[in-house]
């Protein structure tokens, strides 16, 4: 495939879950029909891997996966969407990461029921090769600890390093006393507050908890609002926001948030810059919720660009 310059390697979850589109949740020992049903690939660092592919960029996956059927087929799906897999750690001793997912159109909730995983262990090998000469490096929460640790050991006096953006929707084990590693840290709005203390997420809360992680060390800090956009913060005094894109039927709202952080590190990989960058990534996950799933509606980069030129500008 034909992609940007920069090689992206995302580290972190990959599942294959089995999902299900009903008009309410069941109660207990109660049978409904679902409207729709999918079995697809997910986990945070292998749907943002699979946008990046959609949108061009030449992009890796490392993670673990056991020796079983769902693992197979969880790699499977990401190979076909031109994401390198060859660094994929097969484990006979731990079972794939897989849930079951229920979505209820009547209410726009969910429930899930996944299995757990342990850690993902310490990058060696290949594997950390493939890391270290990457231009960015992306994780979701599992993907974060390894990564710095390697970074941390291989750090050497003026050697070169990847960039490293971290998905920080979900609690990071880790990533205390660490946000000098990060150059795009991208929280949800929620999270970002509560790691500051703050009981709001009110757009001045917001700028006073993100110059907080600046001076903490990230490089950039991206909150996530989900249906009322997203905003950046950068060293200087910079700033920009973006609402979300509106014009979208919402199907299910299932991994809109792996899929803006995969679009944003495309727009970024691409040179645009913030306001673009976080127009390109709220469109992209608005776009990505017409599937019950959160990859089988996730745009290219074509379909991406003729929705925006389409969207009146914010």
């Amino acid at each position: 495939m034909s992609g940007t310059e920069a090689a992206v390697v995302c580290v972190g979850v990959v599942t294959l879950d089995a999902l299900a589109l009903v008009d309410r949740h069941p109660d207990a020992d109660e049978r409904v029909l679902a409207e729709r049903v999918a079995i697809t690939g997910g986990g945070p660092a292998a749907t943002a891997a699979v946008v990046m592919a959609r949108q061009g960029v030449r992009v890796s996956f490392v993670g673990r996966v056991g020796t079983d059927a769902e693992g197979e087929q969880a790699v499977e799906l990401l190979a076909r969407e031109g994401v390198d897999v060859s660094r994929v750690l097969r484990d006979p001793a731990t079972a794939t990461q897989s849930s079951v997912v229920l979505a209820a159109s009547g209410t726009g909730t969910r429930c899930i029921a996944t299995r757990a995983v342990p850690p993902l262990p310490a990058l060696d090998g290949p594997a950390a090769d493939l890391v270290a000469g990457a231009d960015w490096v992306h994780t979701d929460h599992l993907g974060f600890a390894p990564v710095a640790d390697l970074l941390e050991r291989s750090a050497r006096p003026g050697a070169r390093r990847p960039a490293l953006a971290v998905d920080a929707g979900n609690d990071v084990p880790g990533l205390d006393g660490r946000l000098g590693l990060v150059d795009l840290y991208v929280p949800t709005a929620a999270s970002l507050t509560a790691r500051y203390g703050a009981t709001r997420t009110t757009s001045d809360a917001l700028a006073d908890c993100a110059a907080r992680a600046l001076a903490e060390g990230a490089g950039a800090v991206v909150a996530t609002s989900g249906g009322e956009g997203s905003a950046a913060w950068w060293p200087g005094g910079g700033h920009a926001a973006a609402p979300a894109a509106r014009g979208v039927e919402i199907v299910s709202t299932l991994g809109a948030g792996d899929v803006f952080h995969g679009a944003l590190l495309a727009a970024v990989c691409r040179g645009l810059e913030w306001p673009e960058a976080l127009r390109h990534a709220n469109a992209a996950a608005a776009l990505s919720c017409r599937a019950l799933d959160g990859r089988g509606a996730v745009p290219d980069l074509a379909e991406l660009t003729a929705f925006l030129a389409a969207a009146p500008a914010a």
